[in-house]
Formats: structure tokens, C-alpha cells, sequence
């Protein structure tokens, strides 16, 4: 068991793609996610869990609630969750998770999380302004992308991914 959780965090490392600019991400319901001019964080990484598909009940809302703790942590500022799977301020939209998964019957082989956050950025196309916003603009504060990422996994690897792979 011990192994099996060794290798999935060497393909974790090895799966996950940062994007400074993204201009093809999938939201909920198949929206479109943007991210654009370098300032926020948007990351994806796959996990072979081998595991029941009931397992993963609740798994977005932990991976919001991982985020929403570490910027209280790190930067003692309070997001909202809006479930399951979108991070929020003031009724307005900084980032959110979308998990894919494929299955083979009630097996889940395949588990891509895919995480999106307005950081840095402080405008917004028109088409979203109204809806959406970053950290930047809300608290005034100057967000370290890697360190966030950084803590993420640290945070996702002792909360979520241990209790994942666990037998039981």
C-alpha cells in the first residue's frame, strides 16, 4: 500500500502541467475558463486511483476546502465556497475545480483535477467582469502563485490523497 501511494505521487509530479496563459480550459458544465497576462494560477494533474468511484464523494469540495485553508493560512484572508467546485468573494467568482474521471464499470482508472485561480490579474473582458475577480483586486494583495501551488500539493498529498488511496 505504502507503494502504491509512492508511485501516484511520482506520477502527480510527473502529470501536472502549469499554464501562464490559458486560453482552452474547461469549466463546469463545458464552459470556458480563461486565464490570461501570466498573473493567476491554473494547474492540472492526473491520479490512477484504481479505486471504488463512491471514493471520490466529495473529493472537489475537499480540494476547495485545501484552497480556501491556505489562503487563510498563508495571507489570513476568508474565500467562500460555492459548491462543489467554485472558490468565491463577494458573490464573485476567483477560481474553481473541476475533477474528470474515467472509469472502467465503478473503478475509477483515471482521476484529471484541473484548478484555476484569478491571482494577480486586475481586469476582467467585459463579458465577465461583473462575475468575476482576483485576489488582487479584493484584498490588495500580491499572491505567490508557486507558493500556493507549492503548499497545495503539500496539503492535497497529507489530506486527500493518503485517505484516497487507503484501504477500506
Amino acid at each position: 500500500e505504502g507503494m502504491k501511494i509512492l508511485i501516484n505521487l511520482i506520477k502527480i509530479f510527473y502529470s501536472t502541467r502549469l499554464a501562464d496563459i490559458q486560453t482552452e480550459g474547461i469549466g463546469t458544465h463545458g464552459r470556458k475558463w480563461y486565464t490570461s497576462q501570466e498573473k493567476n494560477i491554473a494547474f492540472s494533474f492526473v491520479l490512477f486511483p484504481d479505486v471504488e468511484v463512491k471514493k471520490l464523494e466529495n473529493l472537489t469540495t475537499e480540494i476547495a476546502e485545501v484552497i480556501v485553508g491556505i489562503f487563510k493560512r498563508v495571507y489570513g484572508i476568508s474565500l467562500e465556497i460555492k459548491k462543489p467546485n467554485d472558490i468565491m468573494v463577494g458573490g464573485k467568482k476567483l477560481g474553481g475545480i473541476l475533477t474528470e474521471t474515467k472509469l472502467q464499470g465503478e473503478i475509477v482508472k483515471d482521476l484529471v483535477i484541473g484548478i484555476g485561480m484569478n491571482t494577480n490579474q486586475t481586469t476582467f473582458d467585459k463579458e465577465i467582469e461583473n462575475i468575476a475577480t482576483s485576489i488582487q483586486n479584493e484584498f490588495d494583495i500580491t499572491v505567490d502563485n508557486l507558493l500556493i501551488i507549492q503548499e497545495f500539493a503539500k496539503e492535497f498529498g497529507e489530506r486527500i490523497l493518503l485517505k484516497l488511496l487507503a484501504k477500506n
